[in-house]
C-alpha cells in the first residue's frame, strides 16, 4: 500500500493505492491526511482506471502521410529535436513555443521552464494555469506582496464567523471541501454564496446572491459602500496595517446600493443583509474562485473583495482573511517555479536583475542569456503559425479548454511542427506531428503544492507500461540532442534539490523542504527557508508557514495595500442580436477539458455529455422542451447541446459546462478579451443568442 495524492483538483486529497490482481489498482481512504480526512469524490475513487493500458498512450506516435503511427522513442525524440532545432535556426529562438500545464508536478514545471530558457532560449512559454487563478494571483500580489491561494489552512474555515464564497461551487468542483462549509454552519457560522446559478453549493447557503454574470465587481463595491456608510470599518486596523484607504473609500462611495442593484440585479435588502452577516461576527473570510476571476476585469474584481476584507480588519488575523480556491491539481506550484511567461523559480520576477543572477547562478549560465518575459497563454496560442512556428506542449488540451477554441484549433493546425507529451491522446495530441506517452501520477514520484500552499509528495505506486517514459526523461533527452548534456536529470528528487536552491530567498522559498520531510510529514507549507548556518544540524528546521500575514504583510513596509477600483461592464454586453449572457463552468463527474475523465465509464454514466442550462421562461420563449437540442451562438461560433431547464438560473443567463469537444464545445463561444493585468480571458460572460434546432 502506497500513500499518495489524487491527480485531479487542488485539494490534492490523500489516498492509498494498492496493486491488485490483473493489473488493477485499488484506492482506499487515507484518514491521516488533514485536507480530505479520507473523503474522496468519484473522480478520485476512479482515478486508477486511467492506469489501464487500454485507455492511455503506451507508445510514441509520429505522423507519416498525414496519419499518426507507432514509432520508437529514439525516432520520436529525434523528430522533436529536429523540428525545434530547424525552427530555431531558420526563425530564431522565439519562434519556438512551449506550453505547460497546471497538473505538472513542481519538478516537471521547473524543468520545463529551464528547458525553454536555457536549451531553446525562447521567451515564449506559458501554461494553462493562466486560465485558472491568475487574476487572484495578480490582486494578491498588489495587495499583500505575495500570492498563495489560501494564506491559511482549510481547517481554519469552520472556525470563522462568516464566509462569503464568490463564484465557487465546491459541491461539484471539489466535493470533499464542502464539509468545511457544513462544519462552519454547525459551529454557528454563516455562509453567503454569490453565483448567478443556484448551485448545489448555493443550496447550502444562509444567503444566496444571484448577480448578473460579470457584475461581481459592482457587487463588492456596493458592499464596501454599505460598510462605510454604516460605520462598520475597522479604523484602528486600517491605520495600523494598511495604506491607500482614502482613495479606495472614495471610489467605493460612488457605488451606492440602488446603482449596484440596477447593475447586478441583487436587491438592496439582500446587499444590506450580506453586510450584516459579514460584519457582525469577530472573524470572517472572503473566498473567490473562477466566477469573479475569469473576467476581463478579474484582477480589479478580486481587489474589490480584498478591499472589503481590509476595510473590516479581516486579513492577517486568525480565522479571517481573503483566499482563492485554486482549481488545478498543481495550479499553485505550477506557476511558482518557472513555466509562467514572466516568472523564474521561487516566484521571482523575470525582469528583476537580482532574480536573474540568482537563478542563472544555479543553472550555470550567464544572466544575460536568459530571455525576457514572453506572451501570456492566450496570446501565445493566438500567435501559433505566425510568430511562433513550432510548439512543445505538455499536459494541456487547449483545443477544448482555450477561449475561442475553434480559432485556437486552427492556429495549432497551422504550425510547422507540434509535439505533445501526454498520458492520453487528447484532442490536441491528435493534431500533433509527434506524440510522446508519458507517466502519470501513480507511475512516478514528484511534488505538488495544493491550494493551501502545502507542498506534498506524490509517491510512485505502480510501474508504467514498457513504452512509457517520464517527462523528465523526455526533457533530458531533448536537451542532450541540443548539446546540453548536463542540468536536466531524470531523477525527480535530484530535480527538486536544484529547485530548492533556485527558490532559496524567493517569495516561494522551498529551500527548507526535502523529500525526507515530505515523506515524514503531511506536507510543508511554503515559505520554508533553509537554516542560514554552515552547520545546519545545529539549527532547528523551519516549520513552514501555514498562516501568513499575522505579523506583517509581504510588502516592503509590511502594510497591506488598498487598490481603488471602479466598476466597468463586461467586454461584450448583450444586444438585440445576442440578447442572452453565457457563463461556463464544471460538473462534478468531469474534470477540466475531460481528456482523462471522459475515458472513465462510471464518470461518463453520471455526466455523458454537454448541455445548455436555461430558465423556464427563456425556454418557453424559444419553444424548447427538456432535452431538446439548443444552438448557442456567439460572435465566435456555434455550439449545440440538449436543453436542461431549471429555475435555478437567472432568466437572462444560460450555462454550459466546458468538458467536451465537438459541436457541444462551450469554448467555441467564449470571449478571449483579456484582463489588462493578469491576461486572464473572459470565460465567464459573453453575449449569445439561442436557436431551437428543428429535426
Amino acid at each position: 500500500m502506497t500513500p499518495t495524492h489524487c491527480p485531479y483538483c487542488a485539494l490534492q486529497c490523500g489516498m492509498n493505492l494498492t496493486p491488485a490482481a490483473g493489473g488493477c489498482v485499488t484506492v482506499t481512504e487515507r484518514a491521516d491526511f488533514p485536507v480530505n480526512r479520507g473523503a474522496l469524490c468519484a473522480k478520485g475513487r476512479t482515478a486508477p482506471t486511467l492506469l489501464s493500458s487500454a485507455l492511455r498512450l503506451t507508445e510514441p506516435l509520429v505522423r507519416r502521410d498525414g496519419v499518426l503511427v507507432p514509432a520508437s522513442w529514439e525516432e520520436a525524440l529525434d523528430r522533436v529535436a529536429e523540428g525545434l532545432t530547424r525552427t530555431r535556426t531558420e526563425h530564431g529562438p522565439d519562434a519556438c513555443g512551449v506550453f505547460g500545464g497546471g497538473g505538472l508536478t513542481n519538478e516537471k514545471a521547473y524543468a520545463l521552464g529551464k528547458f525553454a530558457r536555457v536549451v531553446l532560449g525562447t521567451s515564449q512559454i506559458d501554461y494553462n494555469g493562466r486560465f485558472c487563478m491568475s487574476s487572484a494571483a495578480a490582486a494578491g500580489i498588489r495587495a499583500f506582496g505575495l500570492d498563495r491561494g489560501l494564506p491559511f489552512p482549510m481547517e481554519d474555515i469552520p472556525r470563522t464567523g462568516c464566509v462569503i464564497l464568490v463564484g465557487s461551487n465546491p459541491a461539484e468542483t471539489m466535493p470533499p471541501a464542502l464539509r468545511y462549509f457544513t462544519e462552519l454552519k454547525q459551529n454557528g457560522g454563516t455562509l453567503i454564496v454569490i453565483d448567478p446559478r443556484r448551485t448545489r453549493t448555493a443550496e447550502q447557503a444562509d444567503l444566496h446572491l444571484a448577480p448578473r454574470p460579470g457584475t461581481d465587481l459592482a457587487l463588492a463595491l456596493g458592499l464596501l459602500h454599505l460598510v462605510v456608510s454604516q460605520g462598520r470599518t475597522d479604523e484602528a486596523y486600517i491605520e495600523e496595517r494598511t495604506s491607500g484607504w482614502e482613495e479606495t473609500r472614495a471610489a467605493a462611495m460612488a457605488h451606492w446600493p440602488e446603482y449596484v442593484e440596477r447593475i447586478t440585479g441583487v436587491p438592496v435588502p439582500q446587499l444590506r443583509e450580506a453586510v450584516r452577516m459579514f460584519c457582525e461576527p469577530s472573524d470572517a473570510m472572503v473566498l473567490t474562485a473562477r466566477g469573479p476571476e475569469q473576467q476581463a476585469k478579474g484582477t480589479d474584481t478580486v481587489s474589490a473583495w480584498i478591499n472589503l476584507c481590509l476595510a473590516t480588519g479581516r486579513s492577517g488575523r486568525p480565522y479571517s482573511g481573503y483566499g482563492c480556491l485554486t482549481g488545478q491539481g498543481n495550479g499553485q506550484g505550477g506557476r511558482e517555479h518557472g513555466q509562467k511567461a514572466d516568472q523564474l523559480p521561487g516566484y521571482r520576477k523575470l525582469t528583476d536583475p537580482a532574480a536573474r543572477r540568482h537563478v542563472a547562478g544555479v543553472w550555470g549560465v550567464d544572466p544575460d542569456s536568459l530571455p525576457g518575459p514572453g506572451r501570456s497563454a492566450y496570446e501565445l496560442l493566438d500567435a501559433l503559425g505566425t510568430d511562433i512556428r513550432s510548439l512543445l506542449l505538455m499536459g494541456s488540451n487547449p483545443v477544448v479548454s482555450a477561449p475561442r477554441a475553434a480559432h485556437i484549433q486552427q492556429r495549432l493546425e497551422s504550425l510547422d511542427f507540434l509535439a505533445v507529451a501526454d498520458v492520453v491522446l487528447s484532442e490536441t495530441a491528435a493534431l500533433a506531428d509527434v506524440v510522446l506517452p508519458v507517466t502519470q501520477w501513480a507511475e512516478e514520484t514528484g511534488t505538488t503544492t495544493n491550494l493551501e500552499g502545502r507542498v506534498l509528495l506524490r509517491r510512485q505506486a505502480v510501474t508504467p507500461p514498457d513504452g512509457v517514459r517520464s517527462d523528465l526523461y523526455m526533457l533530458h533527452q531533448l536537451a542532450a540532442r541540443a548539446g546540453v548534456e548536463k542540468g536536466f536529470p531524470v531523477d525527480p528528487e535530484e530535480v527538486f534539490e536544484e529547485l530548492r536552491r533556485a527558490s532559496a530567498g524567493g517569495i516561494a522559498d522551498y529551500s527548507g523542504i526535502t523529500y525526507q520531510r515530505l515523506a515524514e510529514e503531511n506536507g510543508v507549507f511554503w515559505p520554508c527557508p533553509a537554516p542560514e548556518h554552515d552547520d545546519q544540524s545545529q539549527v532547528p528546521v523551519h516549520p513552514g508557514s501555514p498562516r501568513l500575514f499575522l505579523d506583517r504583510f509581504a510588502t516592503d513596509d509590511g502594510r497591506a495595500r488598498f487598490t481603488p477600483v471602479t466598476y466597468r461592464p463586461i467586454a461584450e454586453e448583450p444586444d438585440a442580436e445576442y440578447p442572452v449572457l453565457l457563463t461556463t463552468g464544471r460538473v462534478v463527474a468531469q474534470y477540466q477539458s475531460g481528456a482523462q475523465t471522459r475515458r472513465v465509464d462510471e464518470l461518463n454514466a453520471a455526466a455523458p455529455g454537454p448541455f445548455v442550462e436555461l430558465h423556464p421562461r427563456l425556454a418557453a420563449r424559444l419553444g424548447a422542451g427538456e432535452g431538446d437540442p439548443i444552438a448557442v451562438v456567439s460572435r465566435r461560433g456555434r455550439a449545440v447541446a440538449p436543453a436542461r431547464i431549471t429555475a435555478s438560473i437567472r432568466p437572462d443567463t444560460v450555462f454550459m459546462p466546458f468538458h467536451w469537444p465537438g459541436e457541444g464545445r462551450a469554448n467555441t463561444l467564449t470571449n478571449p478579451a483579456l484582463d489588462p493585468t493578469s491576461r486572464m480571458p473572459e470565460f465567464k460572460a459573453c453575449a449569445v443568442r439561442l436557436e431551437a434546432v428543428r429535426p
